[in-house]
């Protein structure tokens, strides 16, 4: 039987993730700009949640925003993508989770490409996992 991830303790996803993808998942942290490793990847396939395995977004989405964090203009079709308010920080913004497992994910921006609908999904490398299309490398 398996388990619906929102219903994991803290001690089965300090299990199950890394100690950064913990703290951003999990604890809705953010990791240092220009330090994830999905940031500047070109690769085609698709980015899941780290936390679950969901695919979020697709590299056909992906653009360099010069922002440090890999940036999207929308999620993958279908994808368990919520968006919530949050006034953290000080700040009004609109915090993006994974619907499936409640994982932070990032946040997402209105000064994104205009063409590609004005938005830019700014996402946490810490929260990602990504799955090469077939022939191609990371």
């Amino acid at each position: 039987m398996t388990v619906d991830p929102k219903y994991l303790t803290d001690d089965q996803w300090r299990q199950k993730l890394s100690p950064e993808q913990f703290h951003v998942l999990r604890e809705k942290g953010t990791e240092r700009a220009f330090t994830g490793k999905y940031d500047k990847n070109k690769a085609e396939g698709e980015y899941r949640c780290a936390g679950c395995g969901e695919i979020l977004f697709e590299s056909d989405a992906k653009y360099d925003s010069g922002c440090g964090w890999p940036a999207f203009t929308a999620p993958a079709d279908g994808a368990p993508v919520e968006e919530h308010r949050d006034v953290s920080h000080g700040m009004i913004r609109t915090e993006v989770v994974c619907a499936n497992c409640d994982g932070h994910l990032g946040h997402v921006f209105p000064d994104g490409p205009r063409e590609a609908g004005g938005l830019r999904y700014c996402i946490n490398s810490a929260s990602l996992d990504f799955k090469p299309a077939a022939g191609d490398g990371e």
